[in-house]
């Protein structure tokens, strides 16, 4: 794992005080979601839904792909998608990049191009692309919806194939875009986003506070 990323994960674990009783009670639904997938001998699969898939879901699946790394915990399959698909939002990047991981792609001149996304040498890399919640490259069944805005919450009111749905909305930093707070906002989301991720992975062992 990347210096950057590794200390970044000892920060946030460091910090899970941080996060309100009341929300670790809802991230502690999706430990214990994984665990009993775990425990039945299925491999969890999380997708993370935002309604443009170009914010909030990308950082949610990406952090918890590290987490998951971070943690050496038992094989769980990340995604994310939307109700609709635009493209991975060019200041998501940006923040992401600030912070240590490393981004590429081969496709800047396309509408919505793939991103490799790296935290680690070792590990394979999080192929990142706006789509819908139903592509194809997304698991169609017996998986767990994990809302992370309320605009797709409330506008997919039925995630087809889902067998668990959370909502765990989380700010739009695009509200900030083009301000002077739109990089403070942006790193704020990726600290806190992975801070809860880290925090939903770390419970999974053992299933406790």
């Amino acid at each position: 794992m990347f210096p950057s990323i590794q200390s970044l994960c000892q920060k946030y674990e460091a910090s899970f005080a941080l996060i309100p009783a009341e929300r670790k009670k809802v991230l502690k639904q999706l430990s214990v979601y994984i665990s009993n997938k775990q425990k039945e001998g299925i491999i969890p699969q999380i997708i993370v839904v935002c309604t443009h898939n170009s914010r909030r879901s990308h950082l949610g699946q990406i952090w918890l792909s590290v987490a998951i790394d971070y943690y050496q915990a038992s094989t769980i399959k990340t995604f994310s998608g939307g109700t609709e698909a635009t493209a991975f939002n060019p200041r998501a990047i940006s923040a992401l990049k600030r912070i240590g991981f490393d981004i590429t792609t081969k496709e800047a001149t396309v509408t919505n191009p793939q991103y490799t996304v790296k935290w680690s040498k070792n590990t394979a890399p999080s192929i990142a692309f706006s789509k819908k919640y139903t592509h194809p490259s997304n698991p169609q069944g017996h998986f767990a919806a994990v809302m992370v805005c309320m605009e797709a919450d409330a506008g997919c009111p039925i995630v087809s194939g889902n067998d668990f749905r959370l909502t765990l909305p989380y700010d739009d930093p695009k509200a900030f875009d083009g301000t002077p707070l739109e990089k403070e906002k942006y790193e704020e989301r990726c600290h806190q986003i992975g801070r809860e991720m880290l925090y939903v992975v770390k419970m999974i062992k053992g299933i406790r506070p």
